[in-house]
């Protein structure tokens, strides 16, 4: 995972405790978090800058959530990973 410097982050060692290695981007150089750059576009398609999610149900959350995710998206490691599935 690789995150900005945001104090949303502090508790980085306990992702790196479930296996996932953590980075950190550097400061002003928002080209090395590309996918986390998408992402949040994605996400202010249904939430925009200043949302309070405090305000927002689980529910509603995960609803977008899994839309999100299921929304089609050209990505070269799924194209390897079912190209590689479809030889097994």
């Amino acid at each position: 995972m690789t995150s900005d410097r945001g104090k949303e982050f502090a508790c980085f060692r306990e992702i790196e405790a479930m296996g996932i290695p953590f980075y950190f981007a550097e400061v002003y150089s928002s080209w090395q978090r590309g996918a986390n750059e998408n992402s949040n576009g994605l996400l202010r398609e249904f939430y925009p800058k200043g949302t309070l999610f405090s305000a927002i149900n689980q529910e509603e959350l995960d609803r977008s959530v899994s839309l999100i995710n299921e929304r089609p998206r050209k990505c070269l490691a799924s194209e390897v990973l079912t190209q590689e599935i479809s030889n097994l």
